[in-house]
């Protein structure tokens, strides 16, 4: 265990060097980076939502799971990190450079990143709900991660361990709620209730029939014409 603590301060040293070594807008955009892509993630989350509105009911079950599974995510990452009182590396290794941004305050502990596990299982909770955004997903995690670590608040093992946690409790809420959501968007689209139907959209019958409108009015204005 100490040689893989020993490993990731090294690490850690050689990012921040490295950190310090880039242009002021490399840096300037690491740090924008690490709480940008938390809202790039939302806008996905939305769009993934509006998208499966005429989409099947596991379909938008899945959409709506996953910012739900990626606050999973979230809460068990914090957590671990109010059992474990690891300090932040931009306090505790010597001889490492300034962080990049102010370091957090006591108390706030390192391990392991909050911000890596809302990325891991962000990244994997979309990908279930989104199939082809996983090209785009599992970078953005992966960015983001690293960014912890450029900007000198985590050590890299903070950054791993959170995106493997957040990723693999987004899996497993998102596996096992899915049938029961499944049934409540279905309920939700027989609603009477237009506001709860709007929300949970009419599913692919309806887009079909809205496609479908304008053949079936051709021969109702022939036949209006023959007259």
């Amino acid at each position: 265990m100490d040689s893989i603590l020993d490993l990731s301060d090294r690490l850690y040293l050689d990012v921040a060097d490295f950190a310090h070594s880039t242009p002021h807008w490399f840096q300037w955009l690491a740090e924008v980076w690490t709480e940008a892509g938390l809202l790039l993630f939302g806008v996905l989350f939305l769009a993934g939502w509006w998208r499966s509105r005429d989409g099947s009911s596991r379909m938008m079950a899945l959409a709506l799971l996953a910012p739900l599974a990626t606050a999973f995510g979230y809460v068990v990452s914090e957590s671990l990190k109010s059992l474990v009182d690891e300090e932040r590396p931009c306090r505790a290794v010597v001889g490492a450079p300034t962080a990049l941004v102010e370091c957090p305050p006591y108390g706030d502990w390192s391990f392991p990143s909050n911000h890596s596990a809302i990325a891991g299982a962000a990244a994997i909770a979309l990908a279930l709900s989104w199939r082809g955004l996983v090209w785009l997903t599992v970078p953005m995690a992966l960015l983001m991660a690293f960014s912890r670590v450029f900007v000198g608040v985590h050590y890299p093992h903070d950054v791993t361990v959170g995106l493997l946690l957040g990723a693999l409790v987004a899996f497993l809420v998102m596996r096992a709620a899915e049938r029961p959501v499944r049934s409540l968007v279905e309920t939700a689209r027989s609603s009477r209730n237009s506001a709860v139907v709007w929300c949970a959209g009419r599913g692919p019958r309806a887009h079909a029939a809205g496609h479908a409108s304008p053949s079936t009015e051709q021969p109702e204005r022939a036949r209006h014409g023959a007259y």
